[in-house]
């Protein structure tokens, strides 16, 4: 099995080489599903994130959220070895770009997320995600209340990888081609 290192690599240049084209449809679908989740879930808050490094852009589907009125919150990060925070967000806010360059909301309002929106650079079949390396979902996931969490890829990036113990299972995966049930 390869390192976790080496697979994140191949993994984000597998998610970098996905043309304009795919992309847009890709993430057109992703929207879709999570969309459809939404109205069979109808959770009041919902954590989102913000598209860096090729992630799938949900951004149309947040608008569309948010004029329902579901109460969007964007992550920040509040220490090195802390579980994220989410601040309400909506769209048309002023962002701020964090010490890891990511727009996280310029006034942080925080609330507590019913579900969240989970970006992967790679996932599993079990559920298991596979991130940047920092560590910040898998905090937030072992904080209670659990929320929801919702992992968001593309279906290019299913993998496998053993599950290191602090390695928390998603609820549900939404890529472009199905929404599966995890954990």
């Amino acid at each position: 099995m390869e390192n976790k290192n080496n697979l994140r690599r191949t993994l984000l240049a597998k998610r970098s080489s996905i043309s304009a084209q795919t992309r847009c449809q890709s993430d057109d679908s992703i929207r879709a599903q999570l969309l459809n989740w939404w109205m069979e879930q109808r959770v009041r808050t919902l954590g989102i994130y913000w598209p860096v490094q090729g992630e799938p852009d949900l951004r149309p589907a947040y608008t569309a959220l948010s004029e329902i009125g579901v109460q969007l919150a964007l992550p920040v990060v509040v220490g090195q070895d802390a579980a994220l925070k989410f601040s309400v967000w909506q769209p048309g806010d002023d962002l701020i770009k964090d010490k890891f360059g990511v727009p996280t909301p310029l006034v942080c309002r925080e609330t507590n997320p019913d579900a969240i929106l989970v970006p992967c650079v790679g996932f599993t079949e079990q559920g298991f995600r596979l991130g940047y390396g920092g560590g910040f979902y898998d905090r937030t996931l072992a904080s209670l209340p659990r929320p929801i969490a919702i992992g968001i890829a593309y279906a290019c990036t299913l993998t496998e990888f053993d599950p290191a113990p602090y390695d928390i299972a998603l609820d549900r995966i939404i890529t472009d081609q199905a929404s599966i049930q995890a954990a």
